[in-house]
């Protein structure tokens, strides 16, 4: 199983933290290749999310369902068809601001990205390829674009959430382990 972990710290109260990301209609204005996404329910567990995704020259709905949420710490959810994948967002408030915080800030959370997924249970009949192009092929272009998305993502929403853009401190934990 490859995992991807994105981590920084906002300079928000967790609770503010937690309902932004809750609310994933937002998230196309944050990745390149998220078009769309819609929902299937009222937010809470069990709620499913198609993600209508395009790169290249593929397009794909993504299908995901909330698993859990346990505020204002915890979302966490899974992907129900096509590969095995799951992951979550998780907000940690700091005791103490950090050396560098911005002079205005009062508050301060931890915020990770996970996302864990098994590449190799991939279903190729998922995608409708170009000739001549291998399912596999596809597999080790799109692992680097997944990790830079992970990181856009986390850049934009800091960005969206405080209300003003600044340099970003992004930790990558972990890599899928080809890359």
């Amino acid at each position: 199983m490859d995992e991807i972990v994105v981590t920084t710290v906002v300079y928000v109260p967790p609770e503010e933290v937690y309902d932004f990301l809750l609310d994933f209609s937002r998230y196309p204005g944050y990745s390149k290749h998220l078009k769309e996404v819609r929902s299937h329910g009222d937010g809470g567990p069990g709620t499913e999310y198609e993600f209508r995704l395009a790169w290249w020259k593929l397009t794909y709905t993504a299908r995901s369902e909330v698993t859990e949420l346990a505020p204002p710490d915890r979302i966490d959810w899974k992907i129900v068809k096509d590969i095995h994948a799951h992951g979550c967002w998780r907000i940690e408030e700091l005791d103490d601001l950090p050396a560098d915080a911005p002079a205005d800030a009062d508050t301060a959370c931890r915020v990770w990205f996970e996302i864990r997924f098994d590449a190799d249970s991939a279903n190729s009949n998922a995608l409708d390829l170009p000739r001549f192009i291998s399912f596999d092929r596809v597999l080790d272009k799109v692992k680097p674009v997944v990790v830079k998305e992970a990181e856009r993502i986390v850049e934009r929403i800091v960005a969206d959430l405080e209300g003003n853009r600044r340099r970003v401190d992004l930790t990558i934990e972990n890599r899928p382990s080809d890359l």
